[in-house]
């Protein structure tokens, strides 16, 4: 039985597109799923961050102007929760992606009030579209939709296992946290998530769990004791 009533899933773009790189990779996305699926019939409520990385990372175009660049990564976080939030449905859940600007009949228009009247319904609500404005990251949406809603905890499934005190794809003798405080993340720059995101965790107490999507079941076995990734702590 999960400790947990409520939590926000932070979701890579790039590990939604598989090997490719790019776009997307349905099967993993249905294995997403499946494993949210197994949350939800457990009665945890479950909100989703996407990043846009398999469309658009930082400024891949060095060209353009930093507001402008800014704009096209969120639309492909929208892109990326009305893609998986459709995925969802085809699981048998019902979803709602919400977004701090107007997208005609694409989206809702975020609210507290609205999300908690779609996580009442047993709905899984989708907050893309970042905070809606320029110069904040997507680690600074995810932070900021979960201290809003006030859920328990935020999963952060990544690319790797965990929090390492070296890059493990170029020194195979890195070393894996199992627990860190956030304040350590920042000390040791550790780059889990941003400094704006961290401070934001620090002044709101929220615990975070970093995980590897791809590791078997991953998703599910972060709510349950058999968690094997890093917990991200908040002292008191």
């Amino acid at each position: 039985m999960s400790q947990y009533k409520r939590v926000l899933l932070k979701l890579s773009g790039e590990a939604l597109a598989g090997d490719k790189k790019t776009g997307f990779h349905e099967p993993t996305v249905v294995g997403v799923a499946k494993q949210v699926k197994q949350l939800v019939d457990q009665g945890i409520q479950v909100g989703i961050v996407i990043g846009g990385g398999n469309f658009w990372r930082g400024r891949t175009s060095e060209k353009i102007d930093r507001t402008k660049a800014d704009a096209i990564g969120m639309l492909a976080t929208v892109m990326n929760c009305i893609y998986v939030s459709e995925i969802f449905r085809t699981e048998g859940m019902m979803t709602q992606v919400l977004t701090p600007f107007e997208c005609g009949s694409f989206t809702k228009l975020f609210s507290k009030d609205r999300a908690n009247k779609y996580f009442s319904k047993n709905m899984v609500v989708f907050f893309a579209g970042g905070i809606g404005h320029p110069y904040f990251s997507t680690d600074v949406g995810m932070v900021l939709r979960a201290v809003e809603m006030e859920v328990d905890c935020i999963l952060a499934a990544k690319a790797i296992d965990g929090v390492y005190d070296s890059d493990p794809n170029s020194n195979p003798a890195a070393k894996k946290y199992d627990q860190l405080t956030i304040q350590e993340v920042v000390n040791k720059k550790l780059g889990v998530i941003d400094l704006a995101a961290s401070v934001l965790c620090m002044e709101n107490k929220m615990p975070m769990l970093i995980f590897g999507l791809n590791e078997e079941n991953s998703i599910v076995r972060a709510v349950t004791d058999q968690f094997t990734g890093t917990k991200i702590i908040v002292e008191t």
